[in-house]
Formats: structure tokens, C-alpha cells, sequence
């Protein structure tokens, strides 16, 4: 039998342990994902990081906005008012407007900024002169589209609908045709605005002639309101630019947009 000092120390209670509250170590799987979310955070360029001032800059801007397709350019205008300022740049929205048909030019100022917004080929049509025999059944023939296509871009109700018109809208079957085309932005009869195309080589609405043959002043008068609305000018600056272009509103129109053109590039607009 030991001693009592021995029996004293061997039924006595160990002393209750502390729980270890510091937070485990983190594993290695977590702390390589956590290293890969700190990273992803510094190089996404967003207004809340360094790199935003980057995005503050016109000229970066304009090089990636060249880039961009017209419902991108659209979202642009949203965020802050330096991107709106070189997002709705005049000749940026022209270019991107055209871009995807490779047209050669747009002619013309729309009435609103709403129509870049939608560049499909529904935007285009072809402007077709009516000749003696036409017929809209002959006329889908010759540009590959449907009798009610025509019906519906025109507002006919029926195929006699185009004996009193000088013009029928065709709309666009093959987009291959708007490649290093020129395209007029104009108003057709119902005020809606339309990319309209010329065939090349063509004049299917000899405007011009029509303006020296009318002796009316209604009829000069609805072809200068006309030219007024696509450049949004005033009577005087309408005139003035049908008068340097021999009474032609289609160079009208050309040499306005070279105007405008030039007045950017030494920031005088």
C-alpha cells in the first residue's frame, strides 16, 4: 500500500481544459481561392478600383467605343456624362451604324438619336422610281422579295395602291447589296425615317429634275421641308445648301455632312 500522500494525488480530479477559439488555420485550396478572388478584383476595371481613371479618358474611350456595336454604344451613353459625350459622337454612331453592311456612307441627320439604336436591314429599303408597267407583283420579281413585304413597308392596301405614287420603298432581301453603298437617311410619306439606297448608277428619284420642271411653289417648298428635316436647319440654311448643289438634296445633304464633319474635327461643334 503506498503512502497517503500517493493515494491523495491519484484521486484527485485534472483540471477541466480551455477550449482553443482562434480560428483555424486556412487550408491551402482556401487560401488559393481567396488569392484568386483578390486578384480578379484588382483587375476588373470598374469605377470602384484604380483603374477606373483609365475609363476617364477620351481618347481611350473613343478606342474602345470604336469597338463596340450600336446597342453597346446605346448602354454607353448610360453610365457617366463623359461616356455619353463620346458615345453619342456623331461620326462614332455613324461608323458603327454602318459597320456591319459595310456601307460606304450614311448621308444625312436623323431627326432623333433613336434611329441608331437599331441598325437591322429593316432599317434600309430601296428607293425604286416607278415606270410605266411596273406593277408590285413585277417588282417582287425583280428584287427577290415578297408581294406583301412591299404591301406592308408602303401602307398599300392594295396592288392599285401604286398608280398615284412617283416611288415604292423595297425592302431589303439580300444584304450583300448595301456593301460600299451610300445610304440617305429620309423621310418617306408616312414621316417615318428610313436609310434609304440608290442603286448604284441609278437616279430613281430624280428630286432635282423635278425641282427645275415644278413651276408650283408647293411642290419647291415640300422638297425644301424635306431636306429642312433631315439636317434640322432652319429654312435659310436649307436653301442655302440646295442652292450650292444645283437644286440636287441629296448632295444637299453631302455637302451639309462635310460641313459638320470638318466643324468636329477643328471643335468648333
Amino acid at each position: 500500500m503506498g503512502c497517503c500522500g500517493d493515494d491523495d494525488d491519484d484521486d484527485r480530479e485534472p483540471p477541466p481544459r480551455t477550449p482553443d477559439l482562434s480560428p483555424p488555420p486556412p487550408s491551402a485550396a482556401a487560401a488559393s481561392s481567396s488569392s484568386s478572388a483578390s486578384a480578379a478584383d484588382d483587375s476588373t476595371i470598374s469605377p470602384m478600383n484604380s483603374h477606373f481613371s483609365a475609363l476617364a479618358c477620351r481618347d481611350t474611350l473613343r478606342l474602345i467605343f470604336e469597338k463596340l456595336p450600336v446597342p453597346d454604344l446605346a448602354r454607353a451613353t448610360c453610365v457617366c456624362r463623359i461616356w455619353s459625350s463620346v458615345a453619342s459622337d456623331r461620326d462614332m454612331v455613324t461608323r458603327a451604324f454602318a459597320a456591319p453592311w459595310r456601307l460606304k456612307e450614311v448621308v444625312g441627320v436623323p431627326s432623333s438619336g433613336s434611329f441608331w439604336r437599331d441598325n437591322g436591314v429593316g432599317k434600309f429599303a430601296i428607293s425604286h422610281r416607278i415606270k410605266r408597267g411596273d406593277s408590285v407583283a413585277s417588282l417582287a420579281v425583280k428584287y427577290s422579295v415578297q408581294v406583301m413585304d412591299i404591301k406592308r413597308l408602303n401602307n398599300m392596301m392594295s396592288d392599285h395602291g401604286i398608280y398615284p405614287r412617283e416611288r415604292l420603298l423595297i425592302p431589303i432581301s439580300n444584304p450583300d447589296i448595301l456593301i460600299d453603298s451610300t445610304c440617305y437617311i429620309e423621310r418617306d410619306n408616312h414621316a417615318r425615317e428610313v436609310a434609304m439606297l440608290y442603286p448604284e448608277g441609278v437616279r430613281d428619284i430624280e428630286i432635282s429634275s423635278l425641282l427645275k420642271r415644278t413651276t408650283s411653289e408647293q411642290g419647291k417648298k415640300r422638297i425644301l421641308d424635306s431636306l429642312r428635316r433631315s439636317m434640322q436647319v432652319d429654312d435659310g440654311t436649307a436653301q442655302y445648301y440646295l442652292s450650292i448643289s444645283d437644286g440636287d438634296p441629296r448632295a444637299a445633304l453631302s455637302e451639309f455632312s462635310e460641313d459638320l464633319r470638318w466643324e468636329r474635327r477643328v471643335g468648333l461643334a
